[in-house]
């Protein structure tokens, strides 16, 4: 079965992308064409990226980051939960993105976002850096607005327009992360 993996973009006390993953598995679970789990980037206590060697190479020497590769290798696709924070991605979220390469490659991904301009700046950051690390991020994007899908800025409670956003997300998700599975086989075998 096809693996999707929901990975949170923020780590600060008190953060509503908990809550905004939560609510994503609760809806990704109503499928029956893939498996989905939410990974918190807090779980693996990254500090800022203190690999010696560039990522690509994978010879990695910290602990949190050989558990965070092997967790990131588990899955054939993701949904990126993120904040807006000055305008682009969450650092935390980028400080993750940056410790892997290869766990990454060849993969699919689909994009949650949230903020006071539903965090459309955030997303076309992060597209650039998912496509450094040879992502294939779907066009559609799940978009939330922190005046009209949060109760007292905190809660996650989405409008009905708004909650609409995520399923053309998944639908598009979903086949990539398949299709993209015969790239990876090639890949290896040519590797």
């Amino acid at each position: 079965m096809t693996k999707i993996a929901i990975v949170t973009g923020s780590t600060r006390p008190g953060r509503n992308n908990a809550g905004v993953a939560e609510w994503v598995l609760a809806q990704a679970q109503l499928r029956t064409d893939a498996e989905f789990e939410i990974i918190d980037i807090a779980d693996y206590n990254l500090p800022m990226l203190d690999e010696a060697y560039p990522a690509a190479y994978q010879n990695y020497q910290n602990a949190h980051t050989i558990d965070w590769a092997a967790k990131i290798a588990e899955f054939d696709g993701y949904v990126f939960i993120t904040p807006e924070y000055n305008h682009s991605v969450a650092p935390a979220l980028a400080n993750a993105l940056s410790y892997l390469n290869a766990e990454f490659a060849n993969k699919a991904a689909g994009i949650v976002s949230y903020g006071s301009a539903f965090g459309v700046r955030a997303v076309e950051h992060l597209r650039g850096i998912l496509s450094e690390l040879q992502i294939a991020h779907v066009q559609k994007t799940g978009m939330f607005s922190l005046f009209t899908d949060f109760e007292n800025f905190s809660v996650f409670k989405p409008t009905e327009l708004q909650a609409q956003t995520l399923a053309p997300v998944l639908d598009q998700l979903v086949p990539w992360t398949k299709a993209l599975e015969a790239v990876r086989a090639e890949a290896s075998v040519a590797a």
